[in-house]
């Protein structure tokens, strides 16, 4: 049974930061890219960073200069590295991960950027 699971979301004032934490459990056969997505209400789903295997990094405009992806692969851990947060920043982040046959979801981490 293949697990991710964020951790690290919460209540912060623009301008500060929060390290995202997603743990994987499980075994993922050739587990690729991983990913940070995340969803405001009323809003589709969008991209924010990813980062391969390698740790070839991609991250949406708005996050670029601001936003850290990283990975330990030892500990089957993939953070998101959060500074000088914006209200807009405010969503769902959900974690996931591309394997050789599937594609896996965790169940999200609310953040909230207060102005």
């Amino acid at each position: 049974q293949v697990q991710l699971v964020e951790s690290g979301g919460g209540l912060v004032q623009a301008g500060g930061s929060l390290r995202l934490s997603c743990a994987v459990s499980g075994t993922i056969f050739r587990i690729n890219t991983m990913g940070w997505y995340r969803q405001a209400p009323g809003k589709q789903r969008e991209l924010v960073a990813t980062i391969t295997g390698g740790g070839f990094t991609t991250y949406v405009n708005s996050a670029k200069g601001r936003f850290t992806i990283s990975r330990d692969n030892a500990k089957n851990t993939m953070y998101l590295q959060m500074n000088s947060l914006k209200p807009e920043d405010t969503a769902v982040y959900s974690c996931n991960a591309v394997g050789a046959y599937s594609v896996y979801w965790g169940q999200g981490t609310q953040v909230t950027v207060s102005s």
